[in-house]
C-alpha cells in the first residue's frame, strides 16, 4: 500500500491527539503520592472550592504549574524540531543543533557552581530567577553567535550554521565539564538533576517567566509553514517562488532560540522530543507544515506530560529525571522508526 494511503487526514489526527492530550493531562493531575479525585479537578476548573485545603494546595500550587509547564515545554520542543528539520531539509535535525540547549546549559551550570562566588553579583541582582534568566540568555547568546558566524555577504548559510552549532556545542560541553569538575557535592547534585531535565520544582513563577517566549514561538511558527513547504523543494526554488529565504532562516532561528531557550531555562535539558515527534508525525500526516506544526505542538505536549507522569510513578516515592525517561523512551522508538523505514 502506498505511504499516502496510510496517512491520516489532518482533522482526524488533530482529534486523536487532542483526546490523548486531555487524557494525559487528567492523569497528571490525579496521579501522584497524594491521590486526587476527578470531582476535585472539576471543582478547580469551575471555580468551586475543593474538598479540603490540602487537595486545593496540591492541585493549584504543585500539579497545575507542573502540567502547564510540561504542556508548553513539550509543545515548543516538538515545534522547534519541526522548524529546524524543515529548514535543514533533514529529518535528523534537533533543537540542540545550533547551540541553543548547550548554551543554556553552560550558563545555568555556571550559576549553580559559581552562584556563591564569581557570579554572586548576578545571583544577588536576579534573586530566585538567577538560573532561568542565565539559561535563557546563554541560549540566546550562543544562537546569535552561530547566526553571526553563518552570515556571509548578507546571506545566512545553512551549512555554516550547522557547522557553527557543532563547534559551539563542543565548546559549551567542554565548559560545562570544567564547571562540573569544580562543583561541590551540593552543586553537583543540583547540576546532575538539572542537566537531565526535570519538572519537579515547577512553580507559577516559572510559568510566568517562560510562557510568553514559548507562546510566541507556538503562535508565530505556523506563519512559516508555507515558506518551509517551499524549502522542501530546495532553497533556490523557494526563492523563485517569491519567498525571502534569508528572512525565513532568520525567523526559524529566532523562534527556535526564543522557545527552546525559555524551555531549557525552566525545565533543564530534555532530548528526543524535537527529534522523534516531527519524524513520526511526518510519516503519519505528511510533510506539509500547515498540518505538521499544530500536530507537533499537540503531540509534543502529550508526550512530555505522559513522560513526566511516568517519571513520578515508576520509582515512587522517588522521581526519575524526565530527560532520562525521554531518552529511555525516545531512543528505542526512534530506532524502530528508522528500521521500519529501512526495511518496509
Amino acid at each position: 500500500m502506498p505511504a499516502e494511503a496510510r496517512r491520516l487526514a489532518p482533522k482526524t489526527g488533530y482529534f486523536a491527539l487532542l483526546i490523548a492530550l486531555v487524557a494525559a493531562g487528567g492523569f497528571a493531575l490525579t496521579s501522584g503520592a497524594y491521590p486526587v479525585a476527578l470531582d476535585d479537578i472539576l471543582r478547580l476548573f469551575t471555580g468551586a472550592e475543593a474538598a479540603d485545603a490540602t487537595t486545593s494546595l496540591v492541585l493549584w500550587d504543585i500539579r497545575m504549574p507542573r502540567l502547564v509547564l510540561g504542556l508548553l515545554t513539550g509543545a515548543v520542543l516538538a515545534v522547534a524540531g519541526a522548524l529546524l528539520q524543515g529548514l535543514f531539509r533533514n529529518p535528523l535535525a534537533d533543537p540542540g543543533l545550533i547551540g541553543v540547549s548547550s548554551g543554556a546549559a553552560l550558563a545555568a551550570v555556571a550559576v549553580i557552581v559559581l552562584g556563591g562566588t564569581g557570579l554572586a553579583g548576578w545571583s544577588a541582582l536576579t534573586g530566585r530567577w538567577a538560573l532561568p534568566f542565565a539559561a535563557f540568555l546563554g541560549g540566546a547568546a550562543t544562537t546569535l553567535l552561530a547566526w553571526r558566524i553563518a552570515r556571509r555577504q548578507g546571506q545566512t548559510s545553512v551549512a555554516l550554521l550547522l557547522l557553527a552549532g557543532i563547534a559551539i556545542n563542543a565548546v559549551a560541553g567542554a565548559g560545562t565539564g570544567v564547571l562540573t569538575f569544580y562543583a561541590d557535592d551540593n552543586a553537583l547534585r543540583s547540576l546532575t538533576f538539572w542537566t537531565m531535565g526535570s519538572l519537579a520544582h515547577a512553580s507559577w513563577d516559572d510559568v510566568w517567566i517562560s510562557a510568553p517566549f514559548m507562546l510566541l514561538t507556538l503562535i508565530a511558527a505556523p506563519l512559516l509553514a508555507r515558506p518551509l513547504d517551499a524549502f522542501l523543494l530546495g532553497e533556490p526554488v523557494a526563492g523563485h517562488l517569491g519567498y525571502s529565504t534569508d528572512w525565513v532562516k532568520r525567523g526559524v532561528i529566532l523562534l527556535v532560540a526564543l522557545g527552546v531557550g525559555a524551555a531549557v531555562a525552566v525545565s533543564g535539558l530534555i532530548g528526543f522530543v524535537g527529534l522523534v515527534v516531527p519524524h513520526f508525525l511526518r510519516q503519519l500526516l505528511g510533510a506539509g507544515h500547515r498540518a505538521l506544526l499544530p500536530s507537533c505542538a499537540l503531540a509534543g505536549a502529550t508526550l512530555l506530560v505522559a513522560a513526566d507522569c511516568l517519571a513520578r510513578i515508576v520509582v515512587a516515592p522517588a522521581e526519575l529525571p524526565i530527560g532520562l525517561v525521554m531518552a529511555l523512551l525516545g531512543g528505542p522508538v526512534f530506532l524502530i522508526l528508522l528500521m521500519r523505514n529501512r526495511f518496509v
